[in-house]
């Protein structure tokens, strides 16, 4: 057994007062591994529009000295996968039905912005939050985007933009999600790709490998590829040692677009 928090340490649920660290039970982990390495979509679309499943993300967005961009992605990545591998969406969870019910199908995220007594309202709403050098992120138990908490509906999803920012070399530790910067996706667009990102490499790993990228809280780093990197991305996609995310073309870039690509930390 090992010493890893339920949730990762840093994620947390925002409602709870602090408690004391429990154990971790890694057969369940491995369990809800199992489940996410499965990959998602096989049910497709309800015939009912208000019954299609969606992911909710919400970035916290103050108005006075906002967080850099790469930071807020990269908290929107792991609060996502963190989600994903928390343990009450696995057997018997409380969020399990709303979960697999999402994964089982033609998966959505969107993602809204939040600032101030906004975002305090949406951290009552189950979650995962996660803090990643300063920058805020929360993802929402999936659900029906005709039943959507009022608390959640009412966030705005586009109209804010943070000014792109080079953050310097990524962390050897870490998973880099690669955003294909030639696309230019908008903030929100880019929080949902690197959110699919992080869950399609989780999936992709050994689960032993997602017990080590656990035990990192599921941090990753994010950066921007520029034409020359992402054709040498694009040639990892092809080998089988990077994963890459296929926007269905909603919202922004046509369908079939590699938006980002997803590589494993280079010590694993």
């Amino acid at each position: 057994m090992s010493s890893i928090p339920e949730c990762g340490a840093g994620v947390r649920d925002e409602r709870e007062s602090p408690a004391p660290p429990v154990e971790f039970d890694e057969e369940g982990f491995r369990v809800r591994h199992a489940e996410l390495a499965q990959g998602y979509g096989g049910a497709g679309d309800p015939d009912d529009p208000a019954m299609v499943q969606a992911m909710q993300i919400v970035l916290h967005l103050p108005k006075l000295d906002p967080p850099p961009r790469s930071a807020l992605l990269a908290a929107a990545a792991t609060a996502s996968v963190a989600l994903c591998l928390d343990a009450r969406v696995g057997p018997g969870g409380e969020w399990a039905p709303r979960y697999l019910a999402w994964k089982r199908s033609r998966i959505r995220k969107v993602a809204r912005r939040a600032r101030g007594a906004q975002w305090l309202v949406a951290n009552e709403v189950d979650g995962v939050t996660v803090d990643f050098d300063g920058a805020q992120a929360r993802a929402f138990v999936p659900g029906p985007v005709g039943d959507l908490d009022p608390r959640i509906r009412r966030l705005q999803i586009g109209g804010t933009d943070l000014e792109h920012d080079d953050p310097g070399p990524a962390d050897p530790e870490l998973p880099v999600l690669w955003v294909a910067a030639e696309l230019g996706m908008t903030l929100g667009k880019a929080a949902a790709q690197v959110g699919h990102a992080s869950m399609l490499l989780a999936g992709a790993l050994t689960a032993q490998q997602a017990l080590r990228w656990a035990e990192q809280e599921f941090r990753c780093s994010v950066r921007e590829a520029d034409a020359r990197q992402w054709k040498a991305l694009v040639d990892e996609v092809a080998r089988g040692t990077a994963v890459a995310v296929r926007d269905a073309g909603f919202t922004e870039v046509a369908p079939g677009s590699m938006t980002v690509i997803a590589a494993p930390a280079r010590s694993t």
